[in-house]
């Protein structure tokens, strides 16, 4: 099997795309997790709370902040296997692994939810979409507990190597 020689820059930066990007799209998803709460706020509100809730166009917000996420999931699973596979020409198939691809399964469900919410025409669709998201959040939890295992290896790996110049 041929390898690519990557510059030894890349090599050395490459193993953190994932993580990076993981730790953003988390902040990620509880910055749409508030404007999610504002949005449902609005609903109950009064007609003054309302006037000014308004005003921060929460769920364009929410919408926008959700479809990035989406994106960044998606990306950051096939950028995590991608970069697992240059470093070590196969991917691990185990818990981590697993529960991001499920993690990105949930999040498409969610998102997919969203045309059935406009206008709060399907209630349900609203208590399922909720519900995918805080499950979606949890797993995120342990996903950075595991990922912080893999990348503590990662590092120990690097430290261990000699370096080739």
């Amino acid at each position: 099997m041929s390898t690519i020689q990557l510059p030894r820059w890349l090599e050395l930066a490459l193993p953190f795309f994932h993580p990076v990007l993981m730790i953003l799209a988390s902040a990620l998803a509880l910055y749409t997790l508030y404007l999610g709460l504002q949005v449902r706020r609005l609903r109950t509100a009064s007609a003054e709370e309302r006037k000014e809730l308004i005003k921060g166009k929460f769920g364009q917000r929410h919408f926008l902040a959700g479809s990035l996420f989406l994106l960044l999931m998606v990306f950051g699973a096939l950028g995590g296997m991608a970069v697992t596979y240059i470093r070590s020409h196969k991917l691990f198939v185990g818990p981590h692994l697993l529960a991001g691809l499920g993690i990105v399964a949930l999040v498409t469900t969610s998102s997919a939810l969203a045309p059935l919410m406009k206008d709060g025409q399907k209630v349900w669709a609203r208590n399922v979409h909720l519900l995918l998201n805080v499950v979606i959040l949890g797993i995120l939890g342990w996903q950075a507990v595991t990922g912080f295992q893999i990348v503590q290896r990662i590092v120990n790996q690097m430290l261990a190597s000699p370096q080739v110049t």
